[in-house]
């Protein structure tokens, strides 16, 4: 609830989401202008990025990235700047704060935004999902090389999905619905279509490139726009379909439903899109589509909402996605991405979090079980799926096929090329293939887009020791520690570890004590304190913490044969009897280059 206000030499208009100045009027969207009455509301005051998170984006399963994006947003219609702010000021570690001097206008109207309709939005997110899918596959028969296509390759990206009208949840919705469609056109005709993957197309949404320069970027053919309007209960779905390289427009059509009928929208859409592609798509591929999802609009709601939480990496943010993905499961016991969502989440856990393996492992093995039946093909099915590429990548690098390993996550990151993740492990994987000038610049490809992705940070400080750039490795490893939220023990003993072999072992010792100190009151891999005991040369004590890590099922070990900070010990009889015990010494585990 908001009356206009001056914010500076600005005329806020919060009901008609307008900016004034100078005679210039600016229209912005909805949650832009949220962000800012909230900020407000609370003038000089820091407000903290999950106060904001929690405030204005409410019970949405939004990540940090998308208030990230909205703040860059508001900067830049407000034409303010983050190295000298005269309006919007960020407080490093802390949140927001809004600098500019607020002043109400007298005699405007207080408005009251309508409360968001969640559920009615879950089964806009099926229905609409469904039907672009259905429109996309269409325009990929429609815009086809005729004739011989032997060899013939295109590429496709879909943008961020615009929402108009009345309909609250923008962001979420339209997340969901991306990543539903990406998915979906990817299972279309895997030999001759790669639809680029949403992280990367996520950075596109309210951009003021052209679409020749996104394309460009991108290294796409074909652009896809969509919209969804709402008026007086109406649905108007609009799609088009670009080409790059002169902006052409390809094919457009728009449909139109009552919001009460939608869901029967995506039936009509389909039958009348199949008749023009039942050359590129065989009925297996379509009924792969749709049983990949699930009809319960609710089920969905709760997986979608689990899934943005889970692409965060956070032990919180994990929990919060386990709970939406019981959710879903709940409403819908055969919803096989959800449990797909159980068996990621549980399965991470102990990587991203240092959850304990042995409260982990046995449900991440039961949800696996059940999703394996819809999903172990996925690749196969969806070769546009840059996740499972890099997934087989890691399997590749953890097992010593260097080679094999380049060549999945080169194919990720093509189909990505705007997620740090992929570049983040490219860097891990050079830095097992003992190329560590490589593993030095993929990290820093991953931090030239995500600057606070503490993986990143993480990487590239393995990578500058190995170098010999102790005191840089360093820096990066506290940086990572500081983004993580010291909820990682990685960044903390690979930092103990390199002061060790820095000489500096009392800092490696106080390191040490520190996380056998955490251990006393909460699960902390045992893998850690081995590794800054292998920098400080404490063999006797490392083999006793290695021990104790094989008993407890602890994931780090797979790290053991190929990681080169284990080098020293490798001739230990004991370090191969424990790989033996591992069965790191059969199925091609080890340092083989292939």
């Amino acid at each position: 609830m908001q009356t206009d206000f001056r914010l500076g030499e600005w005329l806020v208009q919060p009901d008609q989401c307008r900016l004034s100045k100078d005679g210039r009027t600016i229209q912005i969207r909805a949650r832009v202008m949220d962000l800012l009455t909230y900020l407000a509301d609370h003038p000089g005051e820091v407000v903290s990025k999950e106060r904001l998170l929690d405030d204005v984006w409410g019970s949405q399963a939004v990540s940090e990235s998308a208030l990230t994006r909205t703040v860059t947003e508001l900067r830049q219609v407000l034409g303010d700047s983050v190295e000298a702010p005269q309006l919007l000021e960020t407080i490093p570690k802390r949140g927001y704060r809004l600098i500019g001097a607020v002043e109400p206008v007298p005699g405007t109207a207080v408005v009251v935004l309508p409360a968001a309709k969640s559920r009615t939005h879950a089964a806009l997110k099926v229905a609409i999902t469904a039907t672009i899918a259905a429109l996309l596959f269409g325009f990929a028969w429609w815009a086809w090389p005729r004739g011989d296509t032997s060899g013939t390759s295109v590429r496709l990206a879909v943008l961020p999905f615009d929402e108009l009208g009345d309909l609250q949840d923008r962001e979420y919705l339209a997340e969901g619905l991306a990543e539903d469609t990406i998915v979906s056109l990817g299972m279309a005709d895997p030999e001759h279509l790669s639809v680029i993957g949403r992280t990367s197309t996520l950075r596109y949404r309210n951009t003021t490139k052209s679409l020749e320069q996104i394309g460009r970027e991108l290294g796409v053919d074909y652009l896809v726009e969509s919209s969804v309007r709402t008026v007086n209960d109406r649905l108007r779905l609009t799609s088009k379909l670009v080409r790059a390289k002169d902006q052409a427009l390809i094919w457009s059509q728009s449909y139109e439903r009552d919001l009460t009928d939608v869901l029967g929208l995506h039936l009509v859409v389909s039958t009348a899109v199949a008749e023009q592609i039942r050359v590129r798509v065989t009925s297996e591929t379509r009924a792969s589509i749709e049983r990949r999802q699930t009809r319960n609009a609710g089920a969905y709601e709760h997986y979608t909402r689990g899934r943005t939480l889970w692409l965060q990496r956070k032990p919180v943010t994990t929990q919060r996605a386990l709970d939406y993905y019981k959710g879903a499961i709940a409403l819908d016991p055969a919803y096989a991405l959800a449990w797909s969502g159980i068996a990621d989440a549980f399965a991470a856990s102990p990587v991203n979090g240092d959850a304990d393996p042995s409260v982990m492992g046995p449900p991440a093995r039961n949800a696996a079980k059940e999703a394996e039946r819809t999903l172990r093909r996925a690749i196969a099915v969806n070769s546009s799926y840059a996740f499972a590429h890099m997934v087989l990548g890691n399997v590749f690098s953890h097992s010593g096929r260097h080679r094999e390993a380049i060549e999945e996550i080169r194919r990720a990151q093509e189909l990505d090329p705007l997620d740090p993740m992929m570049y983040a492990i490219s860097s891990q994987h050079a830095l097992h293939a003992l190329d560590y000038s490589r593993a030095v610049e993929y990290a820093r490809q991953a931090l030239a887009v995500d600057p606070e992705f503490w993986v990143a940070h993480m990487m590239l400080g393995q990578a500058l020791e190995r170098l010999g750039e102790t005191d840089l490795a360093l820096q990066s490893l506290s940086r990572a520690e500081q983004l993580s939220g010291g909820s990682n023990s990685k960044p903390v003993s690979t930092r103990g570890y390199v002061l060790a072999k820095a000489g500096r072992a009392d800092d490696a010792r106080a390191v040490l004590d520190g996380l056998i100190t955490r251990s006393r009151t909460r699960y902390v891999p045992m893998y850690a304190i081995a590794l800054v005991q292998a920098g400080l040369g404490d063999r006797e004590a490392l083999f006793k913490s290695l021990d104790a890590a094989y008993a407890a099922g602890d994931v780090h070990l797979i790290f053991l044969p190929v990681d080169p900070k284990w080098e020293p010990y490798r001739s230990d009889p004991r370090f191969s009897a424990l790989l033996e015990r591992c069965g790191f010494m059969t199925g091609g585990r080890g340092r083989s280059t292939n």
